[in-house]
């Protein structure tokens, strides 16, 4: 069990606030791409701060490691094709419904590490919360994606998303806090849009009529 130290908690956030760093921007930015590639984040953010581009806060400057980042690039490369297949794009989100979230709690609490356990946690559930919002709302925009037959959609929605987190990293190294506007909009937008592409893909599959067909036959 984790004891609460009070004046430790006091003297962290002190420490925290008294020092303006980037920490929430990263966080916010890494919380993002995760829901998007969890692989391509890690590999990006260690290679930033692997060239002195983005300080990783705490124990995430592991990520700078090259043998870590060169991993977590050829991890991507894998879904980087999966991800343009048919099907096999939505089986792959499926699967990573888990993986991403927890990766992006594991980003918080690793970031989070020079604070103490409360704001380690308060990072870990902050980057894991924005990391399975972006990642329902691109799962439901798939699913929709995937009632056109043509693979051509899939190709297109799988590259425009993952150049968009190469540029918003490239962008963040210029641009930290417009960054970070730009992807709260982003999230706000895909909050909205989960809702609206979920109705579309019940719709679609028609998950709705076999429920009122279970209750007609009951």
């Amino acid at each position: 069990m984790v004891s609460l130290n009070i004046e430790g908690i006091e003297a962290s956030i002190q420490k925290f606030f008294a020092n303006p760093s980037k920490e929430l921007l990263i966080l916010t930015l890494a919380g993002w791409s995760a829901g998007i590639s969890l692989y391509l984040t890690v590999g990006l953010l260690g290679l930033c701060g692997h060239f002195g581009w983005i300080h990783l806060p705490g124990e995430l400057a592991v990520f700078a490691n090259p043998l870590v980042f060169s991993f977590a690039f050829i991890v991507f490369s894998i879904e980087f094709i999966a991800d343009k297949v048919p099907y096999v794009d939505s089986v792959w989100d499926s699967i990573h419904t888990f993986v991403r979230p927890l990766g992006g709690i594991a980003i918080g609490y690793l970031a989070g590490s020079n604070h103490g356990p409360v704001l380690q946690a308060m990072y870990a559930i902050f980057v894991g919360t924005l990391t399975l919002n972006t990642h329902t709302a691109k799962a439901a925009e798939r699913l929709a994606i995937n009632t056109s037959p043509e693979p051509f959609s899939n190709i297109a929605a799988s590259t425009v998303e993952q150049g968009l987190v190469v540029f918003m990293y490239w962008f963040f190294i210029r641009h930290p806090v417009l960054t970070c506007v730009i992807i709260a909009g982003l999230l706000t937008v895909a909050f909205l849009l989960i809702r609206l592409l979920w109705r579309f893909v019940k719709a679609v599959f028609g998950f709705g009529e076999r429920k009122k067909k279970k209750e007609e036959i009951l």
